[in-house]
């Protein structure tokens, strides 16, 4: 007999992959300002030219949608959510905010918002499966 954690393997794998990208991110910032000379609790310059900003903004926003992730999977998990649809759209999740943290990092603004956009659109996926397991 198969367990629910043994459905959603591909999925539990995307949140623990979910959980590096915000500790790559945490690295990356903190690299960074050690090597700007960035005084530690004092605000990072709001300037899209400047690679910390930008860095910061980056690790901000996926630890912004990283709950919504993790409640989501779990509502969807328990909700015995079809796993094929669980699993591929965690991919999806994970995928665009990888996706969205290189663009970020590169400056270029368009990706970052359509990778954004991909893992929104992931997220919500996952609520629906949640949703219909219930219907």
């Amino acid at each position: 007999m198969e367990t629910i954690l043994s459905l959603y393997t591909t999925a539990i794998i995307a949140v623990g992959i979910t959980g590096g990208l915000l500790l790559v991110q945490l690295l990356v910032v903190d690299v960074v300002g050690i090597m700007a000379g960035h005084v530690p609790g004092t605000p990072v310059p709001s300037n899209h030219d400047n690679f910390m900003f930008r860095a910061a903004r980056a690790h901000a926003n996926t630890n912004e949608s990283v709950s919504s992730f993790i409640l989501l999977m779990a509502f969807a998990m328990l909700s015995s959510a079809p796993p094929s649809w669980v699993n591929g759209l965690s991919l999806l999740y994970v995928a665009g905010r990888v996706a969205h943290m290189c663009f970020y990092y590169a400056n270029m603004k368009i990706l970052r918002s359509v990778s954004f956009g991909i893992s929104l659109l992931a997220l919500l996926g996952i609520l629906g499966a949640g949703i219909a397991a219930w219907l």
